[in-house]
């Protein structure tokens, strides 16, 4: 029985939040083909300033080796798109996310780069990387 009431085909609905997006990134994982690393980005990437509610933009660059299982690009979609309401610094958030992938595939290692567009003059790049 699935954990997230996330329709198998046609349009995705509003995330409840990260906490249920990271189920279906887990539910949605499929059998890793003969591959050594695999990298996934995003470029739209969206969370909230913690302290203003300001919008923050900027990419994603997920980085990882596969053990048994692969992240599915929907599922990803998904749960990146959780964090548009969420209100988070950026070193956080990489560290959530390395967090939350390796709970979804438990890869052999991943490394999650995310890059903050300028706001008041500042970039900011964050880098989580997990070994499991």
């Amino acid at each position: 029985m699935s954990k997230t009431n996330v329709p198998a085909r046609g349009p995705l609905p509003k995330p409840a939040g990260p906490e249920e997006a990271r189920e279906y990134l887990k539910e949605s994982a499929f059998p890793a083909p003969d591959v050594q690393a695999v990298t996934m980005s995003g470029h739209e990437f969206t969370s909230l300033c913690p302290l203003t509610g300001q919008p923050d933009y900027g990419t994603i660059s997920i980085e990882y080796t596969p053990g048994a299982l692969c992240i599915e690009s929907r599922a990803l979609k998904y749960y990146l798109w959780s964090f548009r309401e969420e209100g988070a610094f950026c070193e956080a958030l990489a560290a959530r996310i390395a967090d939350d992938v390796v709970y979804a595939v438990a890869p052999t290692r991943v490394r999650v780069t995310l890059h903050q567009n300028a706001r008041g003059g500042v970039t900011v790049t964050a880098v989580a990387e997990r070994t499991v």
